[in-house]
């Protein structure tokens, strides 16, 4: 029973934590003209509209391409980090990864090295599965990142509660790119996972 509550919170901690992920975003235009409000989301005190190169005013198109890629990279680097959080704490599903070879999903490692247990069979239906997402469910080429799915089903009429929500959104993906990327090189230069980080008080 304690298993079975362990993975309905785990799921439901999943389902909380990337719901952002599926807000709808900001229509912009078709043009190369951008829509000022997708400019103003994601601007962050004390760097403002952080532009260095000048590439909003030479590359508009190229900007709202990197926006987009920034935006997906965010919402599977929040999926990412509640993973690593959720199996780092030992919650698994139960049954069989790989019921021919015997393989548990309890069997599967924590950290990187769980990588290297799943099966190519099973590797090569995640690469499948992300195809499949890549080129028809939420296409690379929608630049607004608007899937139709909304906001826990429902859309967001409110333009302030929008934008904040999707401020939201973008600088907690910018915090989990640079959390999972950490939690990475923490692992690598240690030898332990985040669990074996924490247990051991560093």
């Amino acid at each position: 029973a304690n298993q079975k509550d362990n993975m309905k919170l785990a799921v439901a901690a999943l389902l909380a934590g990337s719901a952002a992920a599926f807000a709808p975003a900001q229509q912009g235009k078709a043009s190369t003209a951008l829509n000022v409000n997708e400019l103003e989301i994601g601007v962050t005190a004390p760097l403002g509209v952080y532009d260095p190169l000048g590439w909003l005013e030479t590359e508009p198109e190229s900007f709202e391409r990197r926006r987009a890629v920034e935006r997906k990279h965010g919402r599977v680097a929040m999926a990412a980090v509640v993973g690593v959080i959720v199996h780092n704490n030992h919650i698994t599903f139960d049954g069989y990864l790989s019921p021919s070879q015997n393989l548990k999903f309890s069997d599967i490692p924590t950290g990187v090295d769980g990588i290297r247990a799943i099966p190519n069979a099973g590797l090569l239906q995640i690469l499948f599965f992300f195809a499949l997402v890549e080129l028809a469910w939420m296409p690379a080429s929608k630049y607004d990142g608007d899937y139709g799915v909304g906001y826990f089903g429902t859309n967001i009429e409110d333009p302030e509660e929008k934008a904040r929500k999707l401020n939201v959104e973008l600088n907690n993906g910018r915090a989990a790119m640079m959390g999972i990327i950490g939690n990475l090189v923490a692992e690598q230069l240690t030898g332990q996972t985040m669990y074996e980080q924490y247990a051991a008080g560093h």
